[in-house]
């Protein structure tokens, strides 16, 4: 069966995978205001590095997990969100409630981290490292582990590719942040596998 394909009721969504409906929820919510407050959040949060003002946007760390929040108009949000939704649940059950969350979040500032050292200038917002953590995830699983069914496996391979070449093909997507998100999400993956087996 697979994965990624949901068949549950949203109130059973909701209890079994409270951290992905809470990051959607949240993106959706500081979207409205921001949009309300005319862009107010986005100027304040977005990251940015600059080898003078904000290296590394280490002079202003909080912008790594802010951004992670802003999307730049409603299609960004759009499809951040539906891959949310559709790939995050898996991961949720996996790693658990906790694990999941911080995951996401440090898989989204792996990709603003990238992105300010490969660009010292540069910016960006949005959820798309986190979710390039996901993929780097099921990659991992995919390639490493064969835990994936093959329906599964080729899903992730599709997705790769394509937002791949998406990211290299259409102006202003953050390739190196996807790049970051995901080598960081593959990192993670085979740091807590070689934790269990470690335990066992």
């Amino acid at each position: 069966m697979m994965i990624f394909l949901r068949y549950e009721s949203f109130r059973e969504y909701l209890k079994q995978f409270p951290v992905t409906a809470a990051l959607i929820a949240v993106n959706i919510l500081v979207f409205i205001i921001d949009l309300l407050s005319g862009h107010t959040l986005l100027d304040k949060g977005l990251f940015y590095s600059h080898p003078e003002y904000n290296p590394y946007g280490m002079s202003e760390p909080w912008r790594y997990i802010t951004a992670v929040f802003l999307h730049q108009g409603f299609e960004h949000l759009f499809f951040n969100m539906i891959a949310i939704l559709i790939f995050a649940p898996p991961l949720e059950r996996m790693l658990g409630h906790v694990r999941y969350g911080v995951f996401f979040i440090a898989s989204g500032m792996a990709g603003f981290l990238l992105s300010g050292i490969v660009e010292p200038i540069t910016g960006g917002v949005g959820a798309s490292g986190g979710i390039y953590g996901l993929y780097g995830a099921y990659f991992y699983l995919a390639i490493m582990k064969k835990a994936l069914d093959p329906a599964s496996r080729k899903t992730v391979y599709m997705i790769l590719i394509i937002g791949l070449i998406m990211s290299v093909l259409i102006p202003g997507i953050g390739f190196w942040g996807h790049i970051g998100g995901l080598f960081a999400g593959f990192l993670f993956a085979y740091g807590y596998d070689w934790y269990l087996m470690k335990k066992r």
